[in-house]
């Protein structure tokens, strides 16, 4: 880009007609490319999506070994407020949360704390927010001590909830089904960008209708000042 955009200046500043083409030539393959390249995204788009699908957990499965891939993905995490491509369990991927008996490790059948919901009165990110999150609770206390940062629980204390009652209420199967809800985001993100591309369609239109638009402005500009070049050349 910045070679083309060398051109151009340079071409219009010493009408160079040579530069001139060649800048706006090029423009137009990029123009081109950028065309095709929208096309052949709405045609092909569920190869786009399978192909986004493998990327994301192709980076789950490295997501401890690179500090610049480990910050994108909890960016990613954070903003769309998704865990995963198409959920939680895809960080089973991962060596060190993955559920499997053999794995030792702390975080094992957890999630990275980008995937955890967000707590407006925390002021402090609990990185541990996401240990045991896909552990399946086995009674009401264990499910109350998996929900003891939620929501939930400050719910359960506000209304009074204790003793028995409490532990009826923690075991019941509603609960259980709600529990990951309650501590994580359970969309996967590539659901969650296909989302966010509808719900921001226009926007997004425009920015590259507006790229567009500048392109073939360009190419119209550079393509008049040559035939002016030419045309006084021609009158000498």
């Amino acid at each position: 880009m910045f070679i083309l955009g060398f051109a151009g200046c340079i071409g219009a500043l010493r009408e160079n007609t040579f530069l001139l083409k060649f800048f706006s030539v090029f423009l137009g393959i990029i123009f081109f490319l950028e065309l095709t390249a929208g096309v052949l995204a709405f045609v092909f788009k569920d190869w786009i999506k399978d192909q986004l699908y493998f990327f994301i957990n192709n980076n789950i499965r490295a997501y401890r070994d690179d500090i610049d891939l480990q910050n994108l993905i909890d960016f990613t995490q954070e903003y769309w407020q998704c865990c995963g491509a198409f959920g939680a369990d895809d960080w089973n991927l991962n060596i060190y949360f993955n559920c499997t008996d053999s794995n030792a490790s702390r975080e094992r059948c957890g999630v990275p704390f980008s995937c955890c919901t967000k707590d407006p009165a925390e002021d402090v990110i609990n990185t541990q927010c996401g240990y045991d999150a896909r552990q399946k609770p086995v009674s009401g206390i264990s499910l109350f001590c998996h929900l003891a940062q939620g929501a939930f629980r400050r719910a359960l204390e506000y209304a009074g909830c204790c003793g028995s009652i409490c532990d009826t209420v923690l075991s019941s199967s509603l609960v259980k089904e709600v529990d990951q809800q309650i501590v994580i985001y359970t969309k996967g993100c590539v659901p969650q960008f296909e989302k966010w591309l509808q719900d921001n369609l226009t926007i997004v239109a425009g920015i590259f209708i507006g790229i567009a638009l500048l392109q073939i402005f360009g190419i119209c500009l550079a393509q008049n000042l040559v035939s002016d070049i030419e045309a006084v050349r021609a009158s000498w």
